[in-house]
């Protein structure tokens, strides 16, 4: 199995680690702020949240759970490629793109939040996702794409 393709899922997953460390450094203190029962507080979801803590404190959990939805197919769509021996080149470098364009999304959205910048940052992001994608779908459907 080639596991260069792996190095980038692990700083991802490390990542998010970063992200949700981040949601919390941020979000106890602010809860606290806001006069937030915890001890008593039942039911809800961090979205209930929006409404008492101040937006920059709610960035950090919203990219917290913006790094749960689309990079869990990346790292299938790497894991894939590792398992079937297409874990090196070209792919590497696009997952390493990925990445790169995942933690500047996040980085963006925690701090500044601009949806412009986000969405170009996303954008491209998801394109470098449906590269990989096709580069698994090429071996693993014996697709001969020959000019």
């Amino acid at each position: 199995m080639i596991q260069s393709i792996l190095q980038p899922v692990v700083i991802l997953l490390a990542w998010t680690m970063v992200i949700w460390l981040w949601m919390y450094v941020t979000r106890i203190p602010a809860m606290q702020q806001a006069k937030i029962d915890v001890a008593n507080l039942k039911g809800g979801t961090g979205k209930d949240l929006d409404a008492v803590l101040p937006a920059s404190v709610q960035w950090k959990a919203h990219n917290y759970n913006h790094l749960l939805d689309e990079p869990m197919i990346f790292y299938a769509v790497c894991i894939v490629l590792a398992v079937i021996g297409h874990g090196e080149g070209m792919n590497v470098m696009v997952a390493w793109l990925y990445v790169a364009l995942r933690i500047a999304h996040s980085l963006v959205q925690v701090t500044v939040n601009r949806v412009a910048i986000r969405f170009l940052l996303f954008a491209s992001s998801s394109l470098c996702l449906m590269v990989l994608i096709f580069h698994a779908a090429i071996p693993i459907f014996d697709l001969h794409l020959h000019g």
